[in-house]
C-alpha cells in the first residue's frame, strides 16, 4: 500500500464501518403502490448518487439507514448510491453504516474510485459476487474527520464541473450523429429518388449471400483461417484488432473469402444497429465471412461506393428494421428478407460523384467527432488524476490541527471491544 499524509491511516472498510449484507423480503410482499419501506436489490435502481424507488415491502428482512452507502455485490459488483431514505435491501447489496470515523459521501467516493479492485475478487460463473468477508476486508486510506469532509466538499465541486463538461460532450456526439444521419439520407436520397433513377431491389442489384455457419467442430482443424463476425463490423469500418479462425475446406475458403467491394452488414443487432453496413477493402488481408453478416456483391451498373451509402441510409432510417424479426431484444434481417428491400440505381456516374460528395462532408464530421473523442477521453483522464488526487492527499491541505484517523479507529476498536457480548464457558460434562 502506498504511503499516506500524516495523520492518516490505512485500514479496511469492516474496520471504519458496519457492513450489512442484504436479504429479500418474501415476494409477496412487494408492491409499487408505496406500501411499507422502499426496497432495492441492484444496480438497476441506482442513480447518479439516490437510488430510484420502483418497488416497496411490507416485510423487510435487512435495512439501510439514511445516508448508508448501497453497494451492489453481485452482477455487477461495485456500483454505488446513497440511501436517501430508511430502505429495505436485497440480497444483492451491502448497506455500508460509516462510524464516527468516516463520512458517507467519502466512502461513496472512495468505492467509487476502488470498484474494479473489490470486483477483481468476485467469483461465480453466471453471475460474479462478492461475500461480506471481501466487502469487510477492502482497503481504504482514511484521513482525519475534518478532512474527510474537506477532500468530499472539493472532490464534487471539480467533478460536478467535470459532469458538466461531459454532458456538452454528449450533447455535441448526439448533434454529430444527427448530422451524419442527415448528410447520408439527403445524399442517398433513398425516401425521395429523382424520377430519372431506376428504382429496384437489393436482390437485383446484386448478390446477397450468408457466411460460414460456426460450429465446435471447427474450432480445431488442419485449414484455420480467419473469418469477420458481427464484432468486426461496424458502420463504415471493418474493426480488425479481434479476428477469430475457424477450420474451413479450401471449396468452403473459396466460397466465403471476402472480395475488394463486398460489403457486410450485420444479420443481427439491437435494433437501431441493425444491418450496420461496412466495405471490404483488402483489410485484413484474406478474410471470410460468417453467417452472423449478409454479403452483398455488386452487379455491373452498381458501385460498391453506393451500395454502401444506400444501406448506410436504410440502417439509419430504420427501414431495415422493418423486414425485421426481433427475439430476446435482437433484431434479424435475413438475407431473403433483404433482397426484397429498396434499392435506388441513379446512373453510374451520378452514384461515383454523390460517393464522392457524401466523402467530403462526412470527412469533415469526422474531424469533429475525433475532437469529441479526444475530449472525452481527456475527461476519463481528469476524473481518475481528480480522484487519485483526493485520495492520495493531494486534493485539498492538511490540517496539523485535526485529531488522527489512527486516534479515532483507535476509539472505535475499544467501544467495540467494551460492547462485545462475552461467551458464556460450556458447561463441563460430569
Amino acid at each position: 500500500m502506498s504511503d499516506l499524509p500524516t495523520g492518516w491511516e490505512w485500514t479496511t472498510l469492516g474496520e471504519a464501518c458496519n457492513v450489512v449484507l442484504g436479504q429479500s423480503p418474501p415476494g409477496s410482499s412487494y408492491n409499487d403502490s408505496g406500501d411499507g419501506l422502499p426496497f432495492f436489490q441492484g444496480k438497476a435502481e441506482f442513480g447518479a448518487l439516490y437510488p430510484t424507488v420502483q418497488t416497496w415491502t411490507t416485510a423487510p428482512k435487512k435495512f439501510a439507514e439514511i445516508d448508508d452507502v448501497l453497494l451492489s455485490v453481485r452482477a455487477p459488483v461495485g456500483p454505488t448510491n446513497l440511501a436517501a431514505v430508511e430502505c429495505a435491501i436485497g440480497r444483492g447489496l451491502a448497506a455500508i453504516q460509516p462510524s464516527p470515523a468516516a463520512s458517507s459521501r467519502f466512502i461513496l467516493w472512495w468505492l467509487r474510485s476502488s470498484a474494479t479492485r473489490l470486483a477483481e475478487g468476485g467469483t461465480g460463473t453466471t453471475f460474479k459476487a462478492v461475500t461480506g468477508a471481501q466487502v469487510r476486508a477492502h482497503p481504504i486510506p482514511l484521513p482525519p474527520r475534518a478532512e474527510q469532509e474537506r477532500i468530499v466538499a472539493a472532490l464534487e465541486e471539480h467533478l460536478s464541473r467535470l459532469d458538466a463538461a461531459e454532458e456538452a460532450i454528449q450533447t455535441a456526439e448526439r448533434r454529430i450523429i444527427a448530422l451524419v444521419k442527415g448528410i447520408i439520407l439527403e445524399i442517398a436520397a433513398v425516401r425521395n429518388p429523382p424520377a430519372h433513377w431506376q428504382m429496384t431491389t437489393v436482390g437485383e442489384a446484386g448478390n446477397v449471400s450468408l457466411g460460414l455457419q460456426r460450429s465446435p467442430k471447427r474450432h480445431r482443424g488442419p485449414n484455420m483461417r480467419p473469418y469477420l463476425r458481427v464484432a468486426n463490423v461496424f458502420e463504415d469500418r471493418i474493426d480488425d484488432s479481434d479476428v477469430m479462425e475457424m477450420n474451413m475446406s479450401d471449396d468452403e475458403w473459396e466460397r466465403f473469402k471476402l472480395r475488394n467491394g463486398d460489403v457486410l452488414l450485420n444479420e443481427g443487432q439491437s435494433p437501431e444497429f441493425l444491418g450496420r453496413p461496412a466495405i471490404y477493402r483488402g483489410e485484413p488481408v484474406g478474410v471470410a465471412f460468417t453467417n452472423s453478416l449478409i454479403r452483398f456483391q455488386a452487379n455491373d451498373g452498381v458501385d460498391p461506393e453506393w451500395a454502401l451509402l444506400v444501406f448506410r441510409a436504410h440502417m439509419h432510417s430504420r427501414r431495415f428494421m422493418d423486414e425485421s424479426q426481433i427475439t430476446t431484444n435482437i433484431a434479424h434481417l435475413s438475407a431473403g428478407r433483404l433482397k426484397a428491400v429498396e434499392f435506388p440505381v441513379p446512373p453510374l456516374a451520378e452514384q461515383r460523384e454523390r460517393v464522392r460528395r457524401s466523402r467530403e462532408r462526412l470527412d469533415g464530421v469526422d474531424h469533429l467527432a475525433d475532437g469529441a473523442t479526444r475530449m472525452r477521453q481527456h475527461a476519463t483522464v481528469l476524473r481518475q488524476s481528480i480522484l487519485a488526487a483526493a485520495f492520495s492527499g493531494k486534493l485539498v491541505p492538511q490540517d496539523p490541527s485535526d485529531e488522527p484517523a489512527s486516534v479515532l479507529l483507535e476509539r472505535i476498536r475499544a467501544e467495540r471491544a467494551a460492547t462485545k457480548p462475552t461467551r458464556r464457558p460450556k458447561a463441563k460434562t460430569p
